[in-house]
Order: structure tokens, then sequence, then C-alpha cells
């Protein structure tokens, strides 16, 4: 039953491994709590109530509102497909409402400290072309830290100077690239050519493995540790930087949303909490009826 649950997310919808592998792993908990508390593993006999002893049993444990609503969404999936095979008349969680979740709104890091980070590459070694590339793309293309990972060669179309990104779902998209970017993307290029190695990523190690997660990670909370007092320093920080600076500086919400890659407006619409303060001071200068307006009768 789960087996064929995955075999739909991965063949119809087209679900990456990293995601495929979070159901299952929410999927097969969720099992083995009812195997254990109810003696019951058959997920067609279960109901809201043994689900609801479930999530008490997540806070118990101290897991987050947000992770625990996220355990509940692949429940809820599974339950879903259970009925569009006609495998279950009810969904025991139809009624079932999410928990709180505090909102907390991520600080991009501002223009200042990303200038100030590209400048700090004054080497022109394979490592830190490397690292200034890898730094200078999640800034001006806003893509996740998945999708620069997985980037090829043949993704990288300088002439037409945009890169292709395999996104969520399997889906792709084009990004274009700046010439500044084009520069570096050159010079790492080059000094690539002197690398051994195998892989067909574009991005690889100095050893010629392709990069990795948790390097990327480091790569970007090194440097930007030098220069801002932030509290997260991540590859998702600076893909919410290009969100917000495209935003304050007037950018489309449509068009920010197709750079992004989302799906809907709603996710891209996130961002336009940190760029409230430059509607208003927008605002504040065009409305006739502003005080600014006022004082310039």
């Amino acid at each position: 039953m789960i087996a064929s649950f995955l075999d739909y997310l991965s063949l119809e919808k087209k679900y990456s491994v990293h995601t495929i592998t979070a159901y299952k792993n929410d999927l097969i908990s969720f099992r083995d709590f009812c195997l254990t508390e109810f003696n019951e593993e058959n997920l067609l006999e279960i109901h809201y109530n043994q689900i609801r002893s479930w999530i008490i049993s997540l806070v118990d444990l101290g897991i987050s509102n947000k992770s625990i609503n996220r355990k509940i969404s692949s429940l809820k999936s599974f339950y879903k497909y259970l009925q569009k095979t006609k495998q279950l008349d009810l969904n025991p969680l139809a009624k079932h409402r999410a928990l709180k979740v505090e909102k907390k709104v991520q600080v991009p890091f501002t223009s200042k400290e990303i200038n100030n980070v590209i400048n700090s590459f004054a080497e022109n070694n394979f490592k830190s072309v490397r690292n200034k590339l890898i730094v200078e793309l999640f800034y001006s293309t806003g893509m996740r830290r998945a999708e620069l990972i997985n980037i090829k060669e043949s993704d990288v179309r300088v002439a037409n100077k945009a890169i292709k990104v395999l996104g969520k779902r399997n889906k792709e998209r084009f990004v274009p690239i700046l010439p500044s970017v084009i520069e570096t993307i050159n010079k790492y290029q080059k000094l690539k050519m002197d690398i051994l190695s195998t892989s067909d990523a574009f991005f690889v190690t100095e050893k010629g493995n392709k990069i990795y997660e948790t390097l990327v990670y480091r790569i970007i909370n090194s440097y930007f540790s030098n220069v801002s007092s932030k509290v997260k320093k991540s590859p998702h920080i600076l893909r919410h930087s290009f969100a917000t600076h495209l935003l304050n500086e007037g950018a489309d919400l449509n068009s920010v949303k197709e750079l992004l890659g989302h799906s809907s407006l709603a996710s891209t619409q996130v961002y336009t909490h940190n760029s409230l303060d430059a509607i208003k001071k927008v605002y504040n200068q065009a409305h006739p009826r502003s005080a600014k307006k006022k004082n310039d009768l």
C-alpha cells in the first residue's frame, strides 16, 4: 500500500528522491506507532483518534509544530491517494486543522553585505573562483541549494546568458545570468580544466567530485559570518535576499515567482513582508494625500 503510493509520487507526481524519502519515513513512522500502540498495521482501518494520539506523541517528543504539520501533510496525501484509487471511502484527516506555527520573519542580507562578500574574493585560484561563483549565482538567480548542486555542464548556456535549472517535481526552468556572473563562469570553467573529474556536474570539489549540501552551506556561512551579524547565514537567505531586493526595486510579483520556480503566488508572497517598508516609502512619496506631498504644495 505504502509502496504503491510512493510509486505514484515518483512516476506520476514526479517528486524528487529526497521528497519521496521524507514521505516514506513519515508513513513508516506512523504505521509503526499504530502497530505498537493499537496493535494495528492496516492503515485502512485507522481512525482520527489514533492519528490524534500520534500527533500528541510527537508533541511530547518535542518535535516542532511545523515538522508535525509536514508529517500530517504526508499522511493526508497518502489517504487522498487511497480515496483516489478507491481503496478508502472517507479520509480520516478530512477535518483535521493544522497546528499553529509561529511565523518567523527571515531577515535578508543587505546589498552592502552581499557586495562585501563578492568583493572579498581576491584570489584567482580554483577554490576561490568557484566559491565566488556560488555566491553570485545564488544572489543573481535565486536558485535553491539543490538546484545549484545539480547543475550540469550542459545546463550552462553562456551564449544564451541563461542556465537550465531542474526544480522541485523535476520542473525545468531557465534563469537569466548577468554579464558579471558570465565573467566569473568563464574564469571558473578555465580553471576547472585543470581539475581531473569524471563527473558531469558543473560544480565540483578540488578532487573533481560533485559538490554536496554541507559544503555549499559551509561556504555561504563562512563568508557571510565575516560581514554579517545575522543569526541565519545560509543559501536560503541568499535566495530570500534575491527575491526581497527584486521586489524592493519594483519587480513584478509574477516575474519573481517564475524566477524562483514557485508553483503558486502564495509561496512568493512570503517575500513581500520584507518589502513592506519599501512599499510604504513609495506610497508616501507618490500618494497625493501623503504628508510629503502636502508639504510640497
